[in-house]
Parts: C-alpha cells; structure tokens; sequence
C-alpha cells in the first residue's frame, strides 16, 4: 500500500476507505471497476454486485470487451439475446467447417485436434483469413480476402443463395423477420461474385467454389473468432455471418450454425453475471422492462444504475480527463492490450487510486498501481467457468495459493463488509455465491417470461458437496433441462418477444485506404506459445523456443521495396507509438499488409508493444477496438551493432541498447540487443557484466567482441 508492504487488514481498509472518500467527494461514476475473462463466475458476480449494486457505479467493463463483444451484440440483435446456438460436438458433425477470423491449430489447440480428428471422405473445411496460418494445413479451401471485406464475402454469399434458388424460404416465413431488406441490402453491396472478387481481391472460381459448398452442405459450421469481432464493423460481419445460417435454417441443428469462439477461458462466465458494462446480472440488459428493479430487489441493493456505464476504451478516457478518481483492475494488463496505450499508461499514472488485483507481481498495469494485492491465479482458484458452448464447469484448484494471495471473491467481499455491506455479502465459500446467482437467473427468466435462453435454476438443490462434485453441463439448465441442452434454437423459436430470429440488413464499411505507397495495414493477433501479455507464459523458456523475439511478418515484395532483409531488425511507426521487431519475409503474409504479434510487454522488450501503434476507433455497436486494419510505416531499424548478453536473472534493460528483449532461460537470462552507436566495449563490458570481466575476446577486423565475467566459484 503506497510503497510499503501491508497486512491484509490495513490494505481491505485501504481500498474500502479511498473508495469511500472518492464516492463522498465525487460521487459514485467517478468509480469503475476494470475484469477480465481469467475471473471465476464467482469472483465477476460478487464485483458486478459491488460496484452496480451498493457502490452505485454503472462503469464496470472487462477485457472480454476486446475479445468478443461484437459476437455478443449480434448475437442479441439477431435471436434476441446473447446465446451460442451450437456445441463443441458440430465440429465433428459438420460436413462442411468454415473457419473466419480464427486460428485454432495456435489459438483453439484441443479444439483444432477435434477438428482435425473429424476428417472424412465428404468432409470440407474453409479457411477464411489474410494470411496463410498453421490451421490452412487442414484447408480445402483457403481464401485470403483484403482486410475488412468479410461482410462483403458473406453478402455475396446471400445474394449467390437467393440468386440460386437455395434460400431455406419456409423456414424464414415462419421464424425470421427482416429478411428482405437484409437481402436488398446485401444486393447494393455484392450484387454477384464479380463484384465480391473485386472487392476482396479473391479469385472469382474460389469465391463461386464456396458458395456452392455451402449451398449444397445442410449441415455447414461457421467458426468466427478475433479477426471477424475485433473490428470497428465486428458487430456488423458476426451478423452477416449469422444472416446467411439464418437465410438456410441453418441453426442450432447437428452440425449447423454459426459459432463464436471467445478467447478466454471464462469470458462467457463474466457475460452471464454482467461483466460488460451494458449489462445488468443473469443476461438482463439496462433496457430490459423492470430489469433494474427485479435486480435492485434480489440484492435489496440501494443504488442499481438505471443506464450502462463506459465500456472498455472510453472507461480509460474518463480515467484521463479525470472523471474516473478511482479504478479497481482485476487480472488483466490494459497498458499492454488496450488500443492507444501510451494515454492509458498516462491516465493511470495521473488517477488518484489505482487498485489492482492479480497473481503476478511484476506487470506493466502493476507498476502504476497505488494498492496491490495479491490475486489467486488460475490454477489456485475455486469456482464455476463457462465456455464458448455454454457449458458450466466446476473449477477446483490444482495447486494452494501462493504466499499471501487470496480469491478475488474474497478480498471483494472483505471490501463490501468494510463498506458497511455484509448482510448483502455474507460469503464463506464460491458454493454460496453460486447458489445467489442461479436464483437471479430463475428470477430473471420469469421477468423474460421465458423467452431467454440463460437459466440455472435447475442446479438450486445443489448443496456443497454436490456443487464440489458438479460434472460440466450446457445451459439452460431448468424443470425443462433437468440435464441441460446441447443446442438451442433448432426448433425455430427465439428469445426475442415474438420468438422470431431477425436478420440484420448490412452496409459493410470498406477497408481502409492506405494513404501513400510507404504504409502498410497492420493486422495483429496471438502466438501458438504465447498467452495475452505474456506475464506468466513470458516466463516459461520452454515456450519462447516457437519466436524469442517480437517480430514483423512481411511478405517478400514490400521487403524488397521498402530494402529490409531477413532478420534484420525494422521500426514499426503507427498512430502513437513505435514498435521494434525482427522481420520475416513470408509469402503466408499478403502483400501490403504486415502482422504484428500482442504479446510482448515493457518486461521483455524496450519496444515490442502493439497498443501504442492502434488508434482507439471503436464498433459504434459493440464499443470493441479496431485491431485488425491500423496503418504502419515501416524502415530499417538503424543499427551498428547487435549482441548478446548472457546473465543472472534480475537484470535492469542495459544501458545503451536502443533495441533490447529480455529471453529467460532455465538457468540465466538471454538479452537480445542492438544500437546506433557504437561505444567503447571494454567499458560497456564492466557494466553490463556488473564487474570486470575475466576473459576478453576482441577482433576489430571483424567486428566481434565477446567479454565474460567469473564469480567467486569460477562460474560464468
């Protein structure tokens, strides 16, 4: 706490205090709460019920809001709320697997083995993506659009299926509405396959290929991830998407429907209990009809926000300008991960009160924090998750907790008995958290009168022996699915009041135009080692073997153009920073774009973050970050020397490396480095070596320099 080391008592009196005294002198929507999909059920519900219900503050958003809140808005705008209609099984049972926007063979590994498995004579997979990836191993058929043009492609495909006779026309007279003006819509925009070639830049024999594959497959899977929701029209390409299951019946069937692919392991979880800041608990939305006072009731709460708060981006805006004096971050890095990045470390810097939560103790978020406490992490925890098919399952710890961490849930219930709340947060253990918010979702279902799909009410006998022994279910879970339900919506009926589906007429906005022959568009996204901002899997030297280094795919030509070569090192200039990595020339990377990885941070590389190159444009639906279509310019980074440095661990960056990326090792750690000028080596060799070294090796003709250090033991 403020620079000194505290017990558990002094730091919950702390964080209860300096929230007590924003609230007192500025009211409560100069509080907000930052969570991230690594949350338990259990720990996201005790914060919403906190900050929403008794602190008073609708400003409670999640990292999930730069993953996978686009597929959540058109989820709601086309079957009335936020439901996945298929399970993990379609991906064995489809006979044709279109892959969008998603690597899995590196991002969904045990999924990407299922599919894989599936294999069969018949059996066709799509790979919709600009690059070639490692999932294009399993591809029929890979087709690499321009950037942005995804609603285009699935236009096209609508007005193809129309124009083909192979619309699904019974089943949208009885459970869809808006599908002529979503066709007409889709006609302005691709009216033939001419014009999707076109606008894509794909071979019209490819694009035809597809549609036909999919006009002849009843049983089709559209498998979207990232790269269709992290976008500033993401809303728009998950309902283009869903528009043409819909225009074919195909949802919720064995095998068919289009399925979103969260990229955390509990980001679901946090949707159903109101992690993103337009939601209320147990999937009511703010404009719900008496969603805020059945609320405000359950939890006899005196203080439920009647409108949504700020969602992720402009929620560190308001952090900027001042209009947030206190934020609690939970298990997340949004220094790192958030578009704009360097205004986000500033804003941090310059709030009042930084609380932030989480396992590891060395993080770029970390470091701006006034009060830390020492989060379980993922192993230790104790609780319920839910994944992408709606399946709840009971997560029991692997491992005690480390030193003096403890559940989120916990320390957020000490802060709420501090606050003077602890009738309302009476907890003892996740099985009484849980067992609260499944009686939320009953009472929420009969608000909805039963046309949402989220309830567990069917889990209430559970007492703690049986929840600790809870074996994975999908929900719904209620009198009608004692044992809960696989697929949802293949009987034709919604969750919207009339119990149609609708589809979405989409305009889509074009790619953005490069603005001289220099700039490039930049795409970023995950390694197949590498998790988030890699503060625990940077960690791990068995998984820097895949890439060490930050690095700048490129395809061949713009490398010869813009003269940078194989493994040289390249400056990446963007919208308010610069990134530093070690380029590839690959043909997999289209020309005129680069790819960048997310995962390098201020701790292991001077240079290596992303956030600070992207702009924060936003869905104007979904409030998700553009990170898939910035602008870049990229040169040789001018550099006359580049080293290495071998070291005990616990080094600072050294001193006068303008590129440096720290590696560890199993028994040290590595330092790759390079620099503009080129300095007096025996003198650097002292500092680096932190003493005189005992072996030199110089040879100025060549260039090479190599200097080592001795300890006491005569250990290198």
């Amino acid at each position: 706490v403020d620079g000194m080391n505290a017990s558990w008592d002094l730091a919950l009196d702390t964080v209860a205090r300096r929230l007590s005294r924003v609230r007192e002198q500025h009211g409560s929507e100069a509080i907000a709460f930052y969570l991230s999909g690594q949350l338990l059920t259990e720990d996201y519900y005790v914060a919403n019920k906190l900050a929403k219900g008794f602190i008073g503050t609708p400003h409670v958003d999640t990292n999930s809001r730069l993953c996978m809140s686009s597929a959540v808005a058109a989820h709601k705008r086309a079957f009335g709320a936020d439901v996945v209609p298929g399970c993990y099984d379609d991906l064995e049972l489809a006979d044709l697997l279109v892959i969008i926007g998603a690597n899995p063979a590196w991002n969904h590994p045990i999924l990407y083995q299922r599919m894989q498995a599936a294999a069969r004579p018949g059996r066709r997979v799509v790979v919709i993506d600009p690059r070639v990836t490692a999932t294009c191993d399993m591809a029929d058929l890979h087709l690499a659009p321009k950037p942005g043009t995804d609603a285009i492609l699935f236009n096209g495909l609508l007005v193809w299926l129309a124009d083909h006779n192979t619309l699904a026309n019974s089943y949208i007279q009885q459970h869809v509405s808006g599908d002529e003006e979503t066709l007409a819509a889709a006609r302005l925009t691709a009216p033939d396959t001419a014009s999707v070639a076109r606008q894509c830049d794909l071979a019209e024999a490819d694009i035809t290929r597809f549609y036909r594959w999919f006009a002849e497959t009843p049983r089709t899977l559209t498998f979207f991830s990232q790269g269709i929701n992290q976008s500033s029209s993401g809303t728009d390409k998950g309902n283009a998407i869903i528009n043409v299951h819909l225009a074919t019946g195909r949802i919720g069937l064995p095998g068919a429907s289009p399925f979103s692919i969260t990229g955390q392991p509990n980001a679901m979880g946090g949707r159903e209990v109101g992690g993103l800041a337009n939601q209320l608990a147990a999937h009511l939305d703010y404009d719900t009809p008496g969603a805020c006072d059945l609320v405000s009731h359950f939890w006899k709460a005196p203080s439920v926000p009647e409108k949504p708060g700020m969602k992720a981006v402009d929620l560190f805006d308001a952090v900027a300008d001042g209009r947030i004096q206190a934020i609690w971050i939970m298990a997340t890095n949004p220094v790192v991960s958030l578009p704009d990045a360097e205004r986000v470390r500033a804003a941090l810097a310059a709030c009042p009160t930084v609380i932030v939560s989480d396992c590891m103790s060395d993080t770029d978020t970390l470091a701006l924090a006034d009060i830390a406490l020492p989060a379980s992490g993922w192993p230790e925890k104790d609780g319920t998750v839910t994944n992408s098919e709606r399946c709840l399952s009971r997560q029991r710890p692997l491992l005690t907790a480390a030193g003096d961490a403890r559940a989120d849930w916990w320390i957020l219930t000490e802060v709420a008995q501090r606050l003077g709340y602890a009738d309302a947060f009476p907890y003892r253990t996740p099985h009484d958290i849980f067992l609260e918010h499944a009686r939320l979702t009953q009472a929420a279902r009969d608000l909805a009168q039963d046309h949402g799909a989220f309830d567990l009410s069917g889990l209430l006998h559970l007492d703690e022996t049986a929840y600790n022994m809870l074996k994975p279910i999908r929900w719904p879970i209620n009198s009608a699915f004692p044992e809960g339900r696989d697929r949802l919506f293949g009987d034709g009926r919604f969750c919207t009041p009339d119990g149609r589906a609708r589809m979405v007429p989409i305009m889509p906005r074009g790619p953005q135009q490069v603005s001289s022959l220099h700039a490039l568009t930049l795409n970023t996204g995950r390694l197949r080692d590498q998790w988030h901002s890699m503060t625990r899997t940077g960690r791990a030297p068995r998984l820097l073997q895949h890439r060490a280094e930050p690095f700048i795919d490129m395809h061949p030509e713009d490398a010869e153009r813009l003269f940078l070569r194989e493994g040289n090192l390249a400056c990446v200039d963007g919208y308010g920073g610069r990134f530093i990595g070690r380029l590839h020339v690959t043909p997999a990377q289209r020309q005129g774009e680069i790819f960048l990885p997310i995962h390098w941070t201020s701790q292991f590389s001077g240079a290596g973050r992303i956030g600070p190159l992207l702009p924060p444009v936003t869905d104007p639906v979904s409030g998700q970050p553009e990170f898939k279509q910035g602008l870049a310019y990229v040169k040789p980074l001018a550099c006359h020397w580049q080293g290495r440095l071998l070291c005990t661990h616990g080094r600072v960056p050294p001193a006068g490396a303008d590129y440096w990326t720290r590696v560890p090792h199993h028994h040290c750690e590595a330092w790759f480095l390079a620099g503009e000028k080129t300095p007096d080596w025996s003198e650097v060799a002292t500092k680096w070596l932190a003493g005189t070294p005992a072996l030199i090796f110089s040879d100025p003709a060549t260039g090479r320099f190599r200097a080592a250090r001795l300890d006491p033991h005569g250990r290198l």
